[in-house]
């Protein structure tokens, strides 16, 4: 199913595309480009590629100037945890990339519109097309206004497990566990749930596409929980 709506791709992130080829391929799954057999066509990997590149740079550098008395080593975890798949697929999904990107039947059909590693390539393949079209500057415009905000919340989910521990022996509370509840799907697309307990009491469930992310969700879900319990 095409919904491909090239106008509605532009408004949604703030970008009118020069060369409107640029952000057709960013949003060409290998699969569809396959299918359609289509040799003067080409996927979004090689703009993934360059995307990945002028991302870590842009980020690099807003941490440089934003974070000056951190220390390397705690710029490059920080920096980590706001370019994980999880932040990355997420504002994608907040874009509705995956409504309007171009997917084989086979890829339609298993999920691939949701698939967090497709969502989260199209968010560098989309900005590569942005930095080809426009250079720098609309480019860390793009970065800034939906990756860069909120900081202190994107980058709780990257190390949650070990943030959520830390956090309940600070309460002078002491044992997190798991418990995987459910597999769901198939072999190529499956998906995990997952329970922590906190002294054996149960506090959060999470879900994501292996058992670690499910766990990191449900931490991460577990930590928002004990958050708003402090305030109020």
């Amino acid at each position: 199913m095409l919904n491909y709506d090239e106008k509605a791709i532009e408004q949604n992130i703030q970008y009118e595309f020069k060369n409107k080829t640029l952000i057709r391929q960013a949003l060409s799954h290998s699969s569809f480009i396959n299918e359609m057999k289509r040799k003067d066509m080409a996927s979004y990997e090689r703009l993934e590629f360059l995307g990945d590149a002028v991302l870590e740079l842009i980020t690099s550098e807003f941490l440089f100037e934003q974070y000056k008395e951190l220390p390397e080593g705690k710029l490059t975890r920080l920096r980590a945890s706001i370019v994980c798949e999880y932040t990355l697929s997420s504002v994608s999904k907040m874009l509705h990339f995956g409504d309007y990107v171009l997917l084989s039947k086979g890829e339609e059909l298993t999920g691939g519109r949701r698939r967090n590693s497709i969502l989260c390539d199209l968010f560098e393949a989309v900005l590569g097309a942005i930095y080809l079209d426009g250079g720098m500057e609309p480019a860390k415009k793009y970065v800034y206004t939906f990756l860069l905000t909120d900081i202190e919340h994107k980058s709780l989910f990257y190390d949650a497990k070990t943030t959520l521990q830390e956090m309940v022996q600070k309460d002078g509370k002491g044992v997190v566990t798991y418990e995987l509840l459910e597999e769901k799907g198939p072999d190529h697309d499956k998906s995990f749930v997952t329970e922590v307990f906190i002294d054996g009491v149960s506090f959060a469930v999470g879900e994501g596409t292996s058992k670690k992310n499910a766990q990191q969700m449900a931490a991460y879900q577990a930590i928002l929980k004990l958050k708003e319990q402090n305030v109020q």
